[in-house]
């Protein structure tokens, strides 16, 4: 299981994800189909993400299938901007369209 911002052009987003990598073709398909078709992606320490989200970290995590899937955690930009400071999160995958 991986937690990470992702970042849109509408701005930050917080997701849970079973796929390995940020840069996973199926990961980017699938938020091609939700219209994030450019972002970039930063991991998160899942043990922050729990720590900062509590209860509504466990009711998402209970509706994501232990396969290929991903829910959105939180979606106000604000709040998943400063949730978590710089030095948390990890290297930044940059994805595009071709």
């Amino acid at each position: 299981m991986k937690a990470g911002i992702i970042f849109t052009g509408t701005g930050p987003i917080l997701i849970l994800t079973s796929f390995e990598s940020f840069n996973d073709a199926k990961l980017v398909e699938k938020l091609k189909t939700k219209g994030i078709k450019k972002f970039i992606a930063s991991e998160l320490p899942l043990e922050k993400v729990k720590a900062k989200y509590g209860n509504q970290y466990n009711v998402v995590l209970g509706d994501l299938q232990q396969s290929d899937d991903l829910r959105v955690l939180d979606y106000n930009g604000y709040n998943v901007f400063y949730n978590f400071k710089f030095s948390e999160m990890a290297k930044p995958v940059y994805v595009e369209e071709a």
